[in-house]
């Protein structure tokens, strides 16, 4: 009787122990779930963007210090969010990748299409931009209703960008071997492309470096007023929800507007 009564104190010393140990592990792992928005946002973010997208973000010959628009929104709003940082520029297909593979925290800017709001978490817009067709003044073509206007003309895109997404999917002659911007806008002066698509900014600056703004014309119907965002991996709100709520805080400041009008 005597030993019974010791192993069944034995057993329920033991059992509550067990008890005790797994209660304690609930607790800690309740308390990383409630840190963890804090260690993320105390580590720091790897920010990529595009190399080749002057005037808003671009490195020069000289050195590999981001520049541009975009570049000093971005860091504004991480300033703002007091969140720690490094920010580099890239090729965009490698910022692309980088972001995919989740190796950096945060990548910018994307077009506000359906596809890139599938395939991220985007936040923003940062800005908008006028996306539009410049053609050489030796094309005939002076403006156009419908995407099937363009249909005889060869049009000369960047590879890897998404413009809008109806002329993403037309069914139009398309040159897409131009790895940026300045490359494209270079084809087309060199009469290799009938037109260009891109952003208004973007492209007559691509356009003045070369001194040739008696060259194109800039058809007036744009194609789309595009909104650009920030990009986040899929689901990521703990990154992406602090970066919004300061963006915000920054465009009712009025430091987002003051940011536009050094640039312009």
């Amino acid at each position: 009787m005597q030993a019974r009564t010791a192993l069944a104190s034995i057993n329920n010393e033991y059992l509550t122990r067990v008890n005790t140990h797994r209660e304690n592990a609930m607790r800690i792992a309740a308390l990383c779930l409630l840190l963890m928005p804090w260690v993320v946002q105390a580590e720091e973010w790897k920010v990529v963007g595009d190399e080749q997208f002057a005037p808003y973000s671009f490195v020069t010959i000289e050195d590999d210090l981001p520049r541009g628009l975009d570049v000093e929104l971005v860091e504004a709003v991480m300033q703002e969010a007091k969140l720690p940082y490094s920010l580099r520029l890239y090729p965009w297909e490698r910022v692309k990748r980088m972001l995919d593979r989740g190796d950096v925290a945060m990548a910018f800017q994307f077009a506000g299409t359906p596809e890139r709001m599938q395939q991220y978490e985007l936040v923003g817009p940062i800005r908008t931009g006028s996306t539009v067709f410049m053609t050489s003044r030796k094309t005939n073509l002076t403006d156009w209703a419908e995407l099937d206007d363009l249909s005889p003309y060869i049009i000369g895109q960047v590879r890897g960008y998404a413009y809008q997404s109806d002329f993403d999917k037309a069914d139009l002659r398309r040159d897409s071997s131009a790895q940026n911007p300045r490359q494209l806008v270079s084809m087309l002066l060199a009469g290799r492309i009938d037109v260009v698509v891109g952003d208004r900014v973007q492209l007559m600056y691509f356009v003045r470096e070369q001194r040739a703004e008696q060259s194109v014309r800039i058809l007036a119907k744009p194609l789309v007023e595009m909104p650009r965002y920030v990009a986040f991996t899929k689901g990521d709100r703990t990154r992406a929800d602090p970066f919004a709520a300061a963006l915000e805080r920054l465009r009712q400041a009025g430091t987002l507007d003051a940011i536009y009008q050094r640039w312009h």
